[in-house]
């Protein structure tokens, strides 16, 4: 469903909320705001709803979240209508539930697709924002909520010589709508990061040659992916309300096996033992076995040496293994990847393991790219190189606050926001899942789902009390990003050269962005400001 069409010379059509982005945070905004009573337009540059899961379908994409707790939370209906087949839900068992849950809630109506939002200023008369799109609409809305994810904007690199390459391109994150066959080619990878580890044992299954350009080696676990089993399916429903309940008292918003022993309490025979369990069950489990695994580098040394041992034992060839073993930051201070026959891969006489990081990727040709004065020939080649995370698709949109600031500027020296929900000096501007919030270390959809029902909650209170804004005030968000970075400083996560810290994006400043102190204490946090009218927020009448 769209919005009439418009031109640059109408006058904005007015609404009370405009939002950026269709994927499970804007659908979700779209619902609540609705049932507020609300007028509002939800807009994305897809031709659907889905967000990252429209445009990440690239062979092998599925979530490392398990699917029964990946899902939305507020329909008791929904979560009986709905049946998931795996454990590890796929791209396409994903994106088709966003469809049902569309269609079930019949959110397209307040949605425009195909349309980029390109500018949102904000009036300081009016206390407004004027909203702008590539296809020559404009919107006043009193409130804009950035939706936009934070792994929504693909990373494509800039290497020399790209635009004579002869074959074809593809990038992970924008995987074409089409079926890409590769039988019988020669393929090249760039990247060994969670979208490679996924797809490249799919895409072995068809290439005749294949090699893959590692920067970093990342640790992976088995995902031990499997049908559900109806028994699983049926304990889930029957207890859904509780079990989303005590998920929402795990700091990462998902119901794990939290070890609660440091790993070197106990005798390595019994670290080996439980480490092993946790691997044959699959999953990112793994990574909680023991409590100080991302706090204390001995620790955290037994959980990586058990996986290079896991290497050495699966990967046939010593060379290619002690590739893939990394050694440049501690385990778990990225996120970690499941797989399902990563390093078993290695083992197929046609594809090989080449170090880009002692040698860098020099050109691409016209025939393939070249390291080390070697010239590897190519059909395709495809970028699993990520994305510009947390700030990338807020920052392509030209935002600008009070006296005409732009966000580009505010954030030039890094993301900086109060709770990660707003910013000083971008009054009635929301953001879900921005830096500054839990979001990525969590469980995404429950994360989104918190952030939405305080967002709406916000605002229908502040309307209630006929406040015409709401703003962060600057205290309260220096104060927040000095609690955002002594939370990382206690852990081992800022050891590790990540998109966490935006190292992948060159000449992005580098700023921890996430909130590593628990999901469930932001949670508790939110709600208690909210209680308090809004402390560290100027309401302006």
């Amino acid at each position: 469903m769209t919005s009439a069409p418009q031109t640059a010379t109408d006058s904005p059509k007015k609404l009370d909320v405009l939002i950026v982005g269709a994927g499970f945070a804007g659908m979700y905004l779209v619902h609540k705001f609705r049932k507020l009573g609300y007028s509002m337009l939800a807009v994305d540059a897809a031709p659907e709803v889905g967000g990252t899961w429209y445009w990440n379908r690239y062979p092998g994409a599925r979530c490392d979240v398990e699917s029964l707790q990946y899902s939305y939370s507020f329909s008791e209906e929904l979560e009986a209508e709905w049946e998931w087949s795996e454990k590890f839900a796929a791209q396409p068992e994903i994106h088709a539930y966003r469809k049902y849950v569309a269609d079930k809630f019949d959110l397209r109506k307040d949605m425009l697709f195909n349309t980029k939002v390109t500018s949102a200023i904000f009036n300081d008369d009016t206390n407004r924002w004027l909203i702008t799109t590539d296809q020559g609409q404009a919107f006043d809305a009193k409130y804009c909520v950035m939706a936009t994810g934070p792994l929504s904007v693909p990373l494509f690199p800039k290497f020399e010589g790209m635009e004579n390459f002869k074959g074809k391109i593809y990038h992970t994150g924008k995987w074409p709508q089409e079926e890409v066959d590769f039988s019988g080619q020669r393929v090249g990878v760039i990247g060994t990061g969670s979208s490679a580890v996924q797809t490249i044992p799919e895409i072995a299954k068809q290439t005749k040659e294949l090699y893959i350009f590692q920067r970093t080696a990342n640790y992976s676990v088995p995902a031990q992916n499997r049908p559900l089993t109806e028994e699983e399916k049926a304990s889930w429903k029957n207890n859904f309300r509780q079990l989303r309940k005590k998920s929402r008292t795990t700091r990462v918003a998902m119901l794990h096996e939290f070890g609660q022993k440091s790993a070197l309490e106990v005798s390595a025979e019994e670290r080996e033992k439980e480490y092993q369990r946790r691997w044959e069950k699959g999953g990112t489990n793994f990574g909680y076995a023991y409590n100080d695994i991302i706090l204390n580098e001995e620790a955290n040394k037994t959980c990586a040496d058990f996986v290079r041992r896991k290497i050495d034992q699966i990967v046939k060839d010593p060379k290619t293994a002690e590739l893939l073993k990394t050694q440049t930051y501690p385990i778990a201070t990225k996120r970690l990847c499941i797989d399902t026959d990563f390093y078993e891969t290695f083992n197929k006489d046609y594809v090989h393991l080449v170090d880009v990081r002692s040698n860098p990727i020099e050109r691409f040709t016209e025939n393939g790219l070249t390291v080390a004065g070697k010239e590897y020939c190519f059909d395709s080649i495809i970028l699993a190189t990520g994305f510009d995370a947390m700030t990338g698709a807020v920052l392509n949109i030209d935002i600008r606050g009070k006296e005409g600031l732009p966000l580009k500027e505010k954030w030039e020296a890094g993301p900086r926001t109060y709770l990660g929900l707003q910013v000083a000096g971008f009054p009635n501007l929301f953001m879900v899942n921005a830096p500054g919030s839990p979001s990525v270390f969590t469980n995404m959809v429950i994360s989104i789902e918190d952030s939405v029902n305080w967002i709406t909650d916000c605002i229908a209170n502040i309307d209630k009390q006929q406040y015409q804004r709401i703003e962060a005030s600057e205290q309260a968000e220096e104060e927040w990003v000095h609690i955002v970075n002594e939370a990382a400083n206690k852990t081992l996560v800022p050891k590790a050269n990540s998109w966490y810290l935006g190292a992948n994006v060159p000449g992005k400043t580098r700023v921890f962005m996430p909130y590593v102190g628990g999901f469930d204490k932001w949670l508790n946090l939110i709600w208690e400001i909210a209680e308090k009218n809004y402390e560290g927020f100027e309401l302006s009448k």
